[in-house]
């Protein structure tokens, strides 16, 4: 695998990812903005309004009918937030040249087409479609109501609410419902043109492919050469720009029709340290990374007070999730064997071989990057939000370079930030 990077123009960036592991080529692209109140249901409004039609392809049938001519090729898009970035993302996925039973510039179709949705959409009366816009008004609606169905991630989304009140990384990704009525055609295309003439934009292309033949296919896009350069970066968040004070410990609790009560807590790691991410990577897997983590032996296995139990390291804003599902009375005897696994932590409580298992589970899932072309770019997307590079072999390295006295100097800087706990309605028998 070979992974390179240029700059097409200023906030225009070109990553191409060599391989022959895969008989696809995947086309991406990210715009990146910041997380905002105003604008992150507009983003996640906006995403969808583009799928829908361009100027040369001006129905979802017609996108769809050009892409099975490309033997079938695929196209997606969302939006995701990492760290106090809002991304939205799109990927064309198409069979590679080389498979094809005839000689075709299937490359250049394909990036010609994912340039077409992102930069050149269907345009009326100075606005999006009025139909694709109200359609995708309501789909977007019932995304956002439907979120309390499931019930973890909705418990999971409310801490990290809780945790990061009025702070960018509390918004949901998806916006707010109370936003939709007053977003028309016009204020969403002018969202988008701001979006498009401001922020950064990254374009990736993974699979059996040359270089400089896609650096020429980008280049002389018609979509590509009317953007202008600009000054755009990410917001950047990791470990060395943010430090959380901690203050008293919050306790929020929501009643709601549920048989099963959801126990959250939100954990800040105070440090600044050089490369603590790495040492935190490792902590969290002992703490409830799998089968063999300390949550999961002790608040699962052991005392019987967890349906599940584990625990994942938030990089981006230094923070790690414990998320648990339990009996409703079991909450206080839950919330304090958590709170002892914490103790044991701090106290050094973990032999090498937990270090060990943990470090494998890490390694193994970070290994199995390679395995996916779209975790390949996002892993590498990721490298670049974060204003960094590393291999993903160097990234391994570093996992096992991690020493028990680190993890347990990180242990000593985590408290917990946010208690979080959805229950029953109180008096009601479900």
């Amino acid at each position: 695998m070979e992974y390179n990077t240029q700059e097409i123009k200023n906030g225009v960036k070109l990553h191409t990812i060599k391989t022959n592991n895969f008989k696809t080529n995947l086309y991406a692209a990210f715009i990146a903005t910041p997380l905002k109140r105003e604008n992150v249901t507009l983003d996640a409004l906006l995403t969808a309004v583009l799928r829908r039609g361009t100027n040369n392809m001006q129905s979802q049938d017609i996108i769809s009918k050009k892409l099975e001519e490309m033997y079938g090729a695929s196209f997606d898009c969302g939006i995701e937030k990492s760290g106090d970035n809002h991304i939205i993302k799109f990927y064309l996925e198409a069979i590679n040249e080389e498979f094809l039973p005839q000689k075709e510039n299937l490359t250049q179709k394909c990036i010609d087409i994912l340039l077409d949705i992102i930069l050149n959409p269907l345009v009326e009366k100075n606005g999006f479609k009025e139909e694709y816009v109200q359609g995708e008004k309501e789909n977007l609606k019932q995304i956002i109501e439907s979120k309390i169905d499931n019930k973890t991630n909705y418990s999971i989304d409310r801490c990290i609410e809780e945790m990061f009140k009025d702070k960018a990384y509390g918004l949901y990704k998806y916006g707010y419902v109370e936003d939709l009525n007053n977003i028309t055609s016009q204020s969403l295309y002018e969202h988008y043109k701001q979006l498009i003439n401001t922020c950064k934009i990254d374009i990736y292309c993974s699979g059996i492919i040359e270089e400089k033949d896609i650096k020429q296919i980008v280049e002389e896009n018609e979509n590509i050469k009317k953007i202008e350069p600009r000054q755009a970066r990410y917001v950047i968040n990791n470990e060395k720009t943010e430090e959380i004070e901690i203050q008293e410990t919050k306790m929020v609790e929501d009643q709601m029709q549920v048989s099963q009560g959801k126990l959250v807590l939100g954990l800040s790691i105070n440090t600044n340290k050089e490369n603590s991410r790495f040492t935190a990577s490792v902590y969290s897997a002992i703490l409830g990374g799998g089968a063999n983590s300390k949550l999961f032996q002790n608040v699962r296995e052991k005392e019987s007070l967890a349906y599940s139990a584990g625990s994942r390291y938030i990089r981006q804003k230094n923070t790690i999730i414990i998320a648990c599902g339990i009996e409703i009375e079991n909450y206080e005897k839950a919330l304090n064997t958590i709170k002892e696994q914490l103790e044991d932590m701090k106290k050094g409580n973990f032999d090498e071989k937990d270090i060990e298992n943990a470090k494998n589970l890490i390694i193994e899932s970070v290994k199995s990057i390679k395995e996916e072309q779209d975790t390949q770019i996002t892993y590498y997307y990721g490298q670049e939000l974060s204003d960094t590079f590393m291999t993903i072999e160097e990234y391994e390295e570093k996992i096992k370079e991690q020493s028990k006295e680190q993890i347990v100097d990180l242990a000593n800087k985590v408290e917990i930030d946010t208690i979080y706990f959805l229950r029953d309605k109180r008096g009601e028998q479900n």
